[in-house]
């Protein structure tokens, strides 16, 4: 059964696996975004709903992601943007410059300004001022802040680990692949934009 548009209908087994919903997946469960598309499509069928199919689910998922928080960085007292930067200090191995940690962060100066300032107080970062410019700071972990990045980095990823269970290892490893190119591909155009 096919709609006007040259879609398949909404319900029919074509339509489910469209939407991801093949058998032993969930076949009979719509998500959020597939019912928007629905609707949309009723309103506009002349249209071509596909990116929104793409683009929806994984706003949908980071939202929902976000909703949830990380159970090991909460219970550190740590938000993902402060353990993102804790993480990128003792990934790369040596100091960094707030810039450089807004880069690294994909975070404004602003918001990488602030969180310093609380990672600081809590004593898991420590400045030091470049002797040749004193605008400039050079951050390093603590022993407090590197202890705490290697205590939580296991049980994050087994957290994480948990999260993506729900799909099968080959799935996550196409998913991963999938979002790798599409990554790839925009980091590039937006930075050919921005040149």
């Amino acid at each position: 059964m096919t709609a006007t548009n040259g879609r398949p209908a909404a319900g029919s087994d074509a339509d489910r696996a469209d939407r991801g919903g093949g058998a032993g997946r969930g076949a009979d469960r719509e998500d959020t975004v597939a019912g928007v598309v629905r609707q949309w499509r009723s309103v506009h069928p002349e249209l071509d709903t596909g990116p929104m199919e793409v683009i929806g689910r994984i706003n949908r998922c980071a939202a929902l992601l976000q909703q949830a928080e990380d159970a090991p960085l909460r219970r550190a007292g740590l938000s993902r943007p402060e353990f993102d930067l804790l993480g990128a200090l003792r990934r790369t191995g040596h100091e960094l410059t707030p810039s450089e940690l807004a880069k690294e962060t994909f975070s404004s100066g602003a918001a990488v300004t602030k969180r310093l300032k609380q990672l600081t107080e809590r004593g898991l970062v420590e400045r030091r001022g470049d002797s040749r410019d004193r605008r400039v700071a050079h951050l390093r972990l603590t022993d407090a802040g590197r202890d705490l990045v290697d205590g939580i980095l296991p049980e994050q990823l087994a957290y994480e680990t948990a999260v993506l269970s729900v799909l099968a290892p080959t799935g996550q490893g196409e998913l991963a692949g999938l979002l790798a190119e599409l990554l790839g591909r925009l980091e590039g155009r937006m930075g050919a934009l921005r040149a």
